[in-house]
Order: C-alpha cells, then sequence, then structure tokens
C-alpha cells in the first residue's frame, strides 16, 4: 500500500495543455511534467504551443540574452 498518493490538483475553471497528449482539459488531468498552464480560459490553453513557440522565437532573437560573440580581456 503506498503512503502517497500522487494527484493533480487543480481548480475548476484552470485551463492546462497536456503536452503528452496534446490536448486541453481543466482540472488538471495529467501531472505537471507533461502540461503547460493553468491559463484562464480553454482557448488560451488550446494555444498553448503557438505562444510557447512564440515566446522562445523572442527569447532567441532578444539580444539581452545572448553573450557578446567576441571574447573579451580579462580585466586587469
Amino acid at each position: 500500500m503506498a503512503l502517497f498518493k500522487k494527484r493533480t490538483v487543480g481548480k475548476p475553471g484552470e485551463w492546462y495543455y497536456c503536452l503528452r497528449h496534446k490536448k486541453v482539459e481543466e482540472g488538471p488531468e495529467c501531472p505537471a511534467k507533461d502540461r503547460f498552464g493553468p491559463y484562464a480560459s480553454r482557448e488560451e490553453a488550446r494555444h498553448a504551443m503557438e505562444t510557447a513557440r512564440e515566446r522562445n522565437q523572442e527569447w532567441e532573437t532578444d539580444p539581452r540574452w545572448h553573450d557578446d560573440e567576441s571574447p573579451r580581456e580579462p580585466d586587469a
């Protein structure tokens, strides 16, 4: 008998996108490692992968997150 049960926790009205099953769920139904969210609406959760792609693209092209390409001399 297990001492601790793994439970997903969430509230009605919280929406998630399950990366494993590629579906929107209310609740959540799947473990946290397999989902994005919570989102405020079903529609917002439905676009989770698009949102992630947009944010990744912004990060990849943001000069604040990239080191200078040229090697620098240590301060003397």
